[in-house]
Formats: structure tokens, sequence, C-alpha cells
């Protein structure tokens, strides 16, 4: 077993490393989703809830699986919890949203052959009368500040989600205390959930562009601040490491990893529309 390092960049090097990992991590083979004792092959994908509400995963996973044969069972979780997932070993492979602490629990040896695989952006939306202004905000931290001094309704998820990680950021940017504050919302709900909450009450909320393009037909909620270099929202894929795990399925977690990687793997990711709407970006265009 091959363990790779924390490539994160596509150039050379990261192609030289793909094609020693393909060998490594057995041949591709053509199959019905059936091992040869008749049992379903299939691996465990923790992730986050945007790639799953987007409908990013149904569009893609249906390749891999015919290419394979190997189906991919998907535990749609925010990026906290599918961490934690991971870390006890409950799942093959991880693909989330908060680039520091996955660096820093492939650092602690929990996960292996971890690499940049896709971003899109945060934007913050709210009712169209706009109550806080901010869309004439120049910044996230001046949307974020506008919307705690009018005391409009904001909602978090409040599930220790990367997106929540980020709003988080956001707030302590503005050293402003939301705890205990009657326009602050913590719902501890995914973002489907929390959109419909937001759209119920009116309030403003920060979402991923991919999960609002899917929702937003159901939704009277608009886009109205997402000008920000600090709203990229990034994307890592890795594996459990087998050496803390034996029983994972590293080989088969390595085949869906070098997939979505590949040049198949990244135009699928790129031609993924709603609405005519193009919601995650391959990092193969860094």
């Amino acid at each position: 077993m091959v363990h790779g390092k924390n490539n994160s960049k596509f150039p050379g090097f990261f192609l030289i490393t793909i094609a020693f990992l393909v060998l490594t991590a057995g041949c591709i083979r053509e199959g019905n989703n059936r091992n040869e004792a008749g049992m379903e092959h299939f691996i465990r994908l923790a992730t986050t809830t945007s790639t799953y509400d987007s409908g990013l995963l149904d569009y893609i996973n249906p390749v891999f699986a015919e290419q394979t044969g190997i189906t991919v069972q998907v535990v749609s979780q925010g990026t906290g919890a599918a961490l934690e997932t991971g870390r006890r070993g409950d799942t093959d492979v991880l693909l989330v949203h908060d680039r520091e602490s996955e660096l820093a629990m492939v650092k602690e040896g929990y996960f292996v052959n971890r690499f940049d695989l896709m971003y899109n952006t945060f934007i913050i939306i709210g009712p169209a009368d706009d109550p806080a202004k901010i869309r004439t905000a120049r910044s996230a931290k001046e949307a974020y500040t506008l919307i705690a001094d009018s005391g409009s309704k904001f909602i978090s998820r409040g599930d220790n989600s990367g997106t929540h990680r980020m709003e988080e950021k956001l707030w302590n940017k503005t050293e402003i205390e939301t705890t205990d504050r009657n326009w602050y919302y913590s719902i501890g709900q995914g973002m489907g959930d929390t959109l419909r909450f937001a759209n119920e009450v009116l309030g403003y909320t920060l979402t991923d562009r991919g999960t609002y393009e899917a929702a937003k037909a159901n939704l009277d909620l608009e886009v109205l601040f997402e000008e920000d270099p600090t709203l990229y929202n990034h994307y890592g894929v890795m594996a459990v490491n087998p050496d803390k795990h034996g029983h994972v399925k590293y080989d088969d977690a390595m085949k869906y990893i070098l997939f979505l990687v590949s040049e198949q793997g990244q135009d699928l990711i790129e031609s993924y529309q709603v609405n005519g709407i193009t919601l995650f970006f391959p990092d193969k265009q860094k």
C-alpha cells in the first residue's frame, strides 16, 4: 500500500503522482456492482451536504459505478461531522470543504492522498427588499455588520459544517457577539433545511451557490452579496488512512479519488449545471 503526500496542485508532479497511484490502486474493472462472491461492491463516501443537495454526486457517481462496478454509498453530513466520521474509520473516502481542518487531520495521520478537487463560492442571500441594505456592502464583513446593526434576521446552520465555520470566521471579523441575540437563529440543520427556514422567516443566510441554485425555484430569497475573495469555497477529496483503520477499502477509495481528479472526472464536474449555471469549478483550471 502506498500513501501519497498532500498534493494539492495539478502540474507535472501531480501527473506523476496520479500515474503512480493508478498502478498501486489496481486495475479498473468493468462489472455489475457485484464482487466475485456475488456481494455488492461498494465504498462509503462521507461528504458535505452541498455536494449531495446540489445533485452533483447523482450526476458523477453513476459514471464511476458503470466504469468500475463500484457503487458509492453517500453519507451526507456537515463537514465537521464528515471529518469525525472519517476519523473513526466509518467511511472510506471524504469529500468536504474546510481546507484548514482537512490539512490538519492529514498531518495527524487520519487521512492520506488529499487533493484539491474543485471550488465554488459562498453567497449571502436574503429577502428582495433587503432591509439591512447589504447590496451596498463592499465586503462580506461589512454585509454582516449591516445585518447585525439593522437587527435583521440571520439564519445560521449552527452544525459545525464548512459553511457554518465560514459563518463564524466572518462574524469573528466583525467582532459582533451573536449569542443571545433575538435576530440570530442557530438551527443546527443542513443547508437545504437552513434555506427553507430562512425562506419562511424572510431572513439572511450564508450558502454555497450550488445548493442555492438547485433550490432557488422554491425560494423567495435573492443573492444580495457575493463579490468578496474571502467567499471562495474550496473542496478537497482524501482517503481514510488504512494504517489507522485496517478495515477501510483503501484501494477502491483510491480508484474513486483518481476518477474524480482525472480529466474525465474534472470535465464532469465542470459540465454539471443547474438552470444553465455551472455550480462547481474543477481545480484543473488553477
